[in-house]
């Protein structure tokens, strides 16, 4: 049986606005950089590992790259509203992540639509991911709203919330234990169904050393909701997580 590890890591969420914060999200750009995160092995996972991680964010009309909605191109954007469809990489484990008996998750891709709406300083997102290639051909659907704060003309703060939802063959295939699965693990039978996955929380904090080299942390919690966090596979349902990354624009 194949499982799906959540789209992303939450950290890498805040990436693509660590230079100028989301007032510059419609400018054409090319930030690089390089990052590390210490994040959960898998959803659920009482165990850490830490990730080297590229820091990109390059926008030039339509097209766009970046750690949050993959490479795409976004057709709209009116300055308040924008929406777009990329191609994201669905991030699998590994076999010795999980428990003896349980099967491990290929990487995968899908394809994803978005909607931002921006407002008095208020940016809300909507997407819908449907996982084609991998693991498991489930659907999630994600929706935050970050509020970018301006202390200095070098320092900013960047609170998000968030919530997912998933589908039941996403929750089924990632968090269910069948009973071929139960007998060869030792792990109790378990199954659950379509419904709100998680909440998250985060805090990014961005620094300009220069006018082309910026310094950002950020630091969260995600919290699995309803039935999933009962699944015998998850050993720890509120998972803080934090990265770094340093980047230079062109």
């Amino acid at each position: 049986m194949n499982k799906l590890m959540k789209l992303s890591a939450k950290p890498l969420c805040a990436v693509g606005m660590i230079w100028f914060g989301a007032s510059a999200q419609a400018q054409d750009r090319i930030v690089f950089g390089t990052g590390v995160a210490v994040a959960p092995t898998y959803q659920g996972s009482g165990d850490y590992r830490v990730l080297p991680l590229p820091a990109i964010d390059i926008k030039k009309g339509t097209f766009f790259a970046n750690l949050r909605n993959g490479i795409g191109i976004e057709p709209i954007d009116t300055g308040v509203i924008s929406a777009g469809v990329s191609a994201v990489f669905v991030q699998g484990y590994r076999r010795r992540d999980v428990p003896i008996g349980i099967s491990k998750l290929p990487d995968g891709l899908g394809a994803r639509a978005y909607t931002n709406v921006r407002s008095s300083g208020v940016i809300g997102t909507f997407g819908v991911t449907k996982v084609i290639s991998g693991g498991t051909g489930g659907i999630i659907a994600d929706a935050s709203v970050s509020y970018p704060v301006s202390i200095s003309s070098k320092f900013s703060l960047t609170p998000t919330v968030g919530a997912t939802w998933a589908n039941r063959e996403h929750n089924s295939q990632y968090f269910d234990v069948g009973n071929l699965e139960a007998s060869a693990s030792g792990l109790s039978p378990f199954s659950t169904g379509a419904g709100f996955k998680d909440i998250s929380g985060t805090l990014t904090a961005t620094y300009r050393l220069t006018d082309r080299i910026a310094l950002s942390a950020t630091g969260g919690a995600t919290t699995l909701l309803n039935k999933v966090n009962e699944s015998p596979l998850v050993g720890r349902a509120t998972q803080p997580f934090g990265m770094v990354a340093l980047t230079y624009r062109l």
